[in-house]
């Protein structure tokens, strides 16, 4: 017997409630200008694995950087065959923060680019890393923690998370600042990482009346420029302190957000349908193989032959017929007039588009 449903996707509805238009802080809606990261990459090489490193047949640039790295330490290579498998190269990335200093540690992932196994109890030697304009900001050392662990015999092999990617904590020291000097700025904008204008008139009138002035001014829906002057604050640091935890309270769009792979349904509070008649229903297929087995007579010159036979059934389950939707003016009305239709949970999905597709939502419907 076979049994084929069609079935929907679990879903989890999560409601938000007024709480979700509560004040927010400036300084997590928008991002200053010039106060950012920057990428560093690095390609270097890790030594004393055991015996889990590259396969220098199959990764030649692993004894070229091995070799390069012996002839700067003074050991001349030129011309041995030398083939090592504890060693392994790698690309070492890390981020740099706003205002470091010469000096300061960060952390960098450390991920094997060639065919190595595993860089548990790898130690990296000295890598220069890199930012998209070519300079030398870090230089990266010292001893990876791998977030994995590997197992082979003969016959089987057990590999548990990726013990080919581990990290360093501090293990970058920065070599070289970037060259930024905050404290002569005249004017800065401000980002919204969510561009709408009414939330950035919101940013402009909370500001300007925290300095009782007109400092700020929205360029755009995703831009809100500060006048550093007219702030008469010491220097844009201190501007900046005042401004970043003003309580600004953040407007959105209406959404429906699906994740079909997990069945999540996220709708905002600002979500609204339309009056809308929904029908829903399930069919279930049941498909059941009876093969026949038919044999020649005794004697006979014959040979056994299998007849198949397949026996195919559609039933339509119950649906809830036709129901009707109120326009809902507030999402707790929406929820309850679906829920009103009585159907589970995992139908939700399916329903949801139909709605949109009819017009009657009105919301951006995004699909994940």
């Amino acid at each position: 017997m076979k049994l084929i449903h069609a079935i929907c996707l679990f879903v989890i509805l999560v409601m938000p409630t007024a709480a979700a238009a509560n004040p927010v802080r400036i300084k997590d809606l928008v991002e200053f200008d010039g106060v950012r990261s920057n990428d560093l990459v690095g390609y270097g090489l890790v030594v004393g694995l055991n015996g889990t490193g590259d396969g220098l047949r199959n990764s030649p640039f692993t004894e070229d950087i091995l070799g390069n790295v012996l002839e700067r330490l003074g050991v001349n290579v030129t011309g041995e065959q030398f083939r090592p498998n504890n060693v392994a190269a790698v690309l070492v990335t890390g981020e740099l923060p706003p205002f470091a200093r010469a000096g300061s540690a960060l952390d960098v992932t450390v991920s094997a680019i060639g065919d190595a196994d595993s860089l548990l109890g790898g130690t990296l030697i000295m890598t220069p890393m890199k930012a998209a304009d070519g300079d030398i900001y870090a230089v990266a050392q010292g001893t990876i923690i791998a977030g994995g662990a590997a197992a082979a015999g003969d016959g089987a092999a057990v590999i548990q998370g990726v013990p080919t990617a581990g990290v360093i904590p501090s293990g970058a020291t920065i070599e070289r600042e970037i060259t930024f000097d905050f404290s002569r700025l005249t004017t800065l904008r401000m980002a919204l990482r969510t561009p709408d204008f009414t939330t950035a008139d919101r940013i402009e009138q909370a500001i300007n009346a925290e300095f009782d002035g007109a400092v700020a001014v929205m360029l755009d829906a995703g831009t809100v420029e500060l006048n550093i002057h007219a702030t008469h604050a010491r220097s844009p640091a201190h501007a900046l302190v005042r401004v970043e935890n003003i309580m600004v309270r953040p407007e959105r769009r209406a959404r429906v957000v699906v994740d079909q792979r997990s069945g999540t349904i996220v709708m905002g509070e600002d979500v609204r349908i339309s009056r809308v008649a929904v029908s829903q229903g399930n069919l279930t297929l049941r498909i059941q193989e009876a093969p026949l087995v038919a044999q020649p007579n005794p004697f006979a010159n014959g040979e056994t032959v299998v007849v198949p036979r397949t026996d195919v059934d559609i039933i339509e389950e119950p649906g809830i017929g036709l129901a009707e939707v109120n326009g809902g003016t507030s999402l707790s009305e929406v929820v309850a007039g679906l829920n009103a239709l009585g159907v589970a949970p995992r139908d939700m999905i399916d329903i949801l588009k139909s709605i949109k597709a009819s017009g009657a939502l009105h919301a951006e419907f995004i699909v994940r």
